[in-house]
């Protein structure tokens, strides 16, 4: 029997080679988001996930959920779908862990010439083979290096495990940084690509899985996000 890693690896060379021919889940053909919203709920404020009055969002951006562990760990409400991935991104935006919840907001530049690629395959031996990639022209100037965030969120509908507003809860979280050496040049562009398998949590639906990534320039600003939309279910 093949182990977990090795699965892994072999479901993401799968969506490499398959990057053109249409993964089951991805964001082409999708309209590129204006904003990104990000909710921090405490792991302690389980009356944060089932308020009526949560932030309101346009429908053209990307909305997450973040929950974030607390000094109770296991004990906490919410400490099942807790994660350290949320203090990374929490330290990464230069703000304190919130005591209930809190909420953050980013606009996209809306820049030409940006093109960001999100998709991910099936599951399998409990990963996600993901993939984030970012095309631009030659001629645009980026103010390296580059970030790159990729995220497996679960989605939980509205009226669902005791929340009254759809969430677009954060899983499982990979970052990655791309300078100029790391480009490739494809047909007069200039390529960035990171390929991942990622772990799904336990207590996590692989069918209510997606992805969702953004890029940000060398001044933390969101240049481009996407995320993938399903036209079949995942096996």
């Amino acid at each position: 029997m093949m182990n977990r890693p090795l699965v892994a690896v072999l479901l993401a060379a799968s969506i490499a080679h398959n990057a053109g021919a249409q993964p089951s889940c991805n964001s082409d053909g999708q309209p590129t988001p204006s904003a990104l919203v990000e909710r921090f709920l405490s792991a302690d404020c389980e009356s944060c996930w089932s308020a009526q009055r949560v932030v309101k969002t346009d429908p053209h951006a990307v909305t997450l959920d973040w929950i974030v562990p607390s000094s109770q760990g296991d004990d906490a409400p919410l400490s099942a779908a807790a994660s350290r991935d949320a203090l990374q991104r929490l330290e990464s935006l230069g703000l304190a862990a919130p005591a209930a919840s809190a909420a953050r907001t980013t606009e996209a530049l809306g820049q030409s010439g940006y093109q960001l690629r999100v998709a991910q395959g099936p599951s399998i031996g409990g990963y996600i083979g993901a993939i984030i990639e970012l095309r631009t022209s030659v001629t645009v100037r980026h103010e390296a290096p580059l970030r790159a965030w990729l995220l497996l969120v679960e989605t939980v509908a509205a009226g669902s495990e005791g929340t009254p507003v759809e969430r677009n809860l954060v899983r499982n979280m990979l970052v990655a940084t791309w300078r100029e050496s790391d480009q490739r040049a494809v047909g007069g562009q200039s390529v960035f690509s990171e390929l991942r398998p990622m772990n799904i949590p336990q207590g996590a639906w692989p069918e209510r899985l997606r992805v969702v990534g953004w890029v940000e320039d060398g001044f933390g600003r969101l240049l481009s996000a996407a995320r993938s939309v399903c036209s079949t279910s995942i096996e």
